[in-house]
């Protein structure tokens, strides 16, 4: 009988000594990624790279601090690297509809915004002005009084022919009448009609005559006119260019070196000979339906809308984008109403995370980004063709909601894609391009090796995490705490958990408690406070579930011993929280041949994994004891009292050992509790879990009394994951409470039975009355029969 001795309790917790650390961390360089040197030389390789399609996919599970960390990462790398230019909309005065886009160098937009604006205070200051200088009145005056002469000189050659036909010319602005002279005085209407009528006569043909001579005189006079206009307008661009070239002088010498502004100013100035003439000559006014003023009319023609204005302080830029529709990463276009119609210029042009993260980095969250419509798709284009176009998504639907076509921006930015790894393999198989644009992995492990160097970086985050966010600082005692506590959650003496972001908010947590209590620094007291303060919130349905087993509703027996019974370990995982619960697990066997039955499966409660295992049960007892008769028998293996699913093969070594206790008649130990699972060849295999299996158990028959003969049965591969609370440690100190590590089933079944489970000698038999001999004769009896039952079949 192999004797299988207790675990000492060395073994059961993580003891660290932080003694010899540099809990500041001084002596080693800052590492913003704890422990993933892996994902960090990734993430260096990747962003070194400038040609296109090395964007990356950083995949790791939720809650290891992927996004802070990367973020930190980037903006150490990004303040090292140059600005990149800003960006800008203008007006296109040829075409409205396609604003032009300018580029300027970093921190110019305010800038340049800033002297436009001064510029359009400088044509108000200008104009209406310049053309009521004396300089420009004169020679207006000059070119009008030039007009009128020509008018006046036809006028009088009319007033003179009239004068001989002794009628008198009258003119009233520009109306012309003519009436007949008697004794020097033009007569008026009453006394023409007394004339006789071959007076009157004769002066109407007299009439025809010099009107006609009028319109002889003053066939010129539309290009008298035409040329008057001509010479008012080419004063007025006169005056216009001598009054703004002082203006654009000092614009154009200071952006001499930036082509797109340069070229935006000649546009503007080109503009201004019809803008100027329309709003600022004297006596104009813009219509104050559209315009509130001439400034806000001149504003919306050519203020600059900057779009985005880097500074050369920040480097290049890092976008975390957490809200990623299409609207939000490549750019919007506004609208307002006016009287029932949606309008728009190139004001309302709103910049996207595309355009803030243009020359830089932009961070996206994969799962929602693929979760809003068209921004996949649009995202691929934008990267392919280095490029950022804003237009409506809804465009190729038949939807066109959008009147403004922006030029586009040329891009240069690094996409950096945060999700799961189901998420990344599903990119990879499902899209053929994700490869080419996506081909730096940058892989995060759940878990970080536990070493001196790792522990002073833990220390070291952790003191600055406690620093940056208010709280007292960290004794040795605490940050020794937090690595028991980071190790527990990876399940790993050697390891720590790589959700880091978990041990941090523990650090708030527990600040709460050393406020409370007036201390100015947080010990360990304060967070195992902090951990079982959370414990607690979280440990209704832990405690409901216990109350039931102890009320009697739950069937748990942890006293006497039992054919065909077993006490299992399960974990149940339920929100943010996970706690250990005992289930019983029972067997039945029968003559037949249907096999081992799956209750779970059969009920479909059981998954795929669960199944597996107790499809595994069928191998072993074929390999172990029917080498000399076929394997027939009818048995059926449920735990018992579970109405939801069961996942997971952790529980084939009880299943086993309540299958072989069902078969042999040999009671099984109530105060024991198994977890484990097991090979074909019988060899127990680690499983998960098992701090919160042992604590789930060890909870039930605390609540019952500890007398000294309750234990678990674990895997011995899962020594180096045992992490336990210290109530647990101090009752099996105490001799209350005790753990086995086992490596095959038949020190299980020794442990469970208190009989020797045998061993086979060399003609492949078991010593009488041993476990395993029960098994085979037993198995054998059930073979016999079901042989008698086919002969006697045959023989009807």
């Amino acid at each position: 009988m192999t004797i299988v001795s207790k675990l000492p309790i060395e073994s059961m917790k993580l003891h660290i000594d932080l003694s010899g650390v540099d809990l500041e961390g001084t002596s080693l360089p800052d590492a913003p990624i704890l422990g993933q040197e892996r994902a960090q030389s990734a993430l260096e390789f990747g962003v070194a790279m400038a040609r296109p399609g090395y964007n990356i996919y950083v995949m790791g599970e939720l809650g290891l601090g992927r996004l802070s960390m990367i973020t930190q990462h980037l903006h150490a790398i990004a303040e090292k690297q140059p600005a990149p230019p800003s960006y800008a909309y203008a007006d296109n005065f040829q075409n409205p509809r396609e604003p032009v886009a300018i580029e300027l160098p970093p921190e110019h937009g305010a800038v340049f915004s800033t002297d436009i604006e001064q510029l359009i205070d400088n044509l108000l200051a200008t104009f209406p002005a310049a053309f009521e200088s004396p300089t420009y009145q004169q020679k207006k005056t000059a070119i009008e009084r030039q007009f009128n002469q020509y008018y006046n000189n036809a006028i009088e050659k009319v007033d003179q022919k009239a004068l001989d036909m002794s009628i008198a010319l009258f003119r009233e602005s520009e109306q012309i009448s003519f009436a007949p002279i008697r004794d020097g005085k033009a007569l008026d209407d009453a006394q023409f009609t007394q004339l006789p009528q071959a007076e009157r006569d004769l002066f109407h043909k007299q009439i025809e005559e010099l009107e006609e001579y009028l319109s002889d005189m003053l066939l010129e006079l539309p290009q008298w006119r035409r040329a008057l206009a001509d010479k008012i307008k080419q004063l007025d661009n006169d005056t216009i260019s001598q009054a703004i070239e002082p203006l654009f002088a000092e614009l154009n010498d200071k952006y001499q070196n930036i082509d797109d502004v340069i070229t935006y100013l000649a546009e503007i100035d080109k503009n201004l000979r019809t803008t100027i003439p329309e709003f600022l000559m004297p006596g104009r006014t813009a219509d104050p339906r559209e315009f509130a003023n001439r400034r806000q009319v001149l504003l919306e023609l050519y203020a600059p809308n900057i779009l985005v204005d880097n500074k050369p302080e920040h480097g290049a830029p890092v976008i975390h984008e957490p809200h990623p529709t299409y609207q939000n990463v490549f750019g919007r276009i506004e609208y307002s109403s006016e009287q029932g119609t949606l309008v728009t210029n190139y004001r309302r042009i709103c910049a996207g995370s595309l355009h803030r993260a243009n020359g830089g980095y932009l961070i996206l969250d994969a799962e929602k980004l693929l979760t809003h419509p068209f921004v996949w798709e649009g995202l691929k284009r934008a990267l392919q063709a280095g490029r950022i176009e804003i237009e409506s998504p809804y465009s190729d639907l038949g939807i066109n909601t959008i009147t403004l076509k922006p030029e586009v921006i040329p891009l240069n930015v690094k996409v950096i894609l945060v999700g799961s790894r189901d998420l990344y393999y599903l990119l990879e198989e499902l899209d053929s391009e994700f490869n080419e644009m996506f081909k730096i992995l940058a892989d995060f492990d759940h878990y970080i090796s536990r070493d001196a160097v790792s522990m002073q970086r833990f220390a070291q985050l952790m003191n600055r995490h406690a620093k940056d966010s208010g709280a007292n600082p960290l004794t040795r005692c605490a940050i020794e705490a937090l690595i028991e506590h980071s190790c527990r959650l990876a399940e790993n003496q050697h390891h720590f958990s790589a959700r880091i972001t978990e041990s941090l908010d523990i650090i708030g947590e527990a600040n709460l408690f050393c406020l409370q209590a007036n201390r100015d620094r947080i010990d360990r007291e304060q967070i195992e406070k902090a951990l079982a303060a959370r414990e607690f919130r979280n440990g209704r349905l832990a405690e409901m579930m216990l109350e039931e087993v102890l009320d009697g509703t739950i069937l748990i027996d942890t006293e006497g011993s039992a054919i065909g019974k077993i006490n299992g370990l399960t974990v149940l995982e339920i929100g943010g929280s996970s706690f250990g619960a005992p289930a019983r697990i029972t067997t039945t066997v029968s003559p037949g041949s249907r096999g081992i039955v799956d209750i779970e499966r059969e009920a479909e409660l059981g998954k795929e994994i669960h199944s597996k295992g107790v499809l595994i049960l069928t191998g072993y007892l074929g390999h172990t004891y029917a080498q000399q008769f076929p394997l027939a028998v009818s048995a059926s293996i449920a735990i018992e009292q579970s109405y939801g699913e069961v996942d997971g093969d952790s529980a084939s070594l009880a299943e086993l050992c309540c299958l072989i206790s069902a078969l042999t008649r040999v009671p099984i130990k109530q105060s024991f509790a198994v977890t484990g699972s097991i090979n074909q060849y019988g060899e127990v295999q680690a499983i998960g879990g098992v701090n919160e299996k042992i604590e789930g158990y060890f909870r039930l028959c605390k609540a019952r009394g500890l007398v000294g003969h309750h234990a678990v049965i674990i895997p011995a591969a899962n020594k180096r994951n045992l992490v336990l609370k210290q109530e647990v440690i101090d009752a099996v100190a105490k001799g209350q409470f005790s753990i086995y590590a086992v490596t095959s089933v038949d020190e299980t079944l020794e442990l469970l039975t208190g009989e020797s489970a045998g061993t086979v000698d060399h003609n492949g038999n078991y010593p009488e009355n041993s476990i395993n001999a029960k098994a085979i004769s037993r198995l054998k009896e059930i073979s016999d029969m079901a042989n008698v039952d086919e002969e006697k079949a045959e023989g009807a």
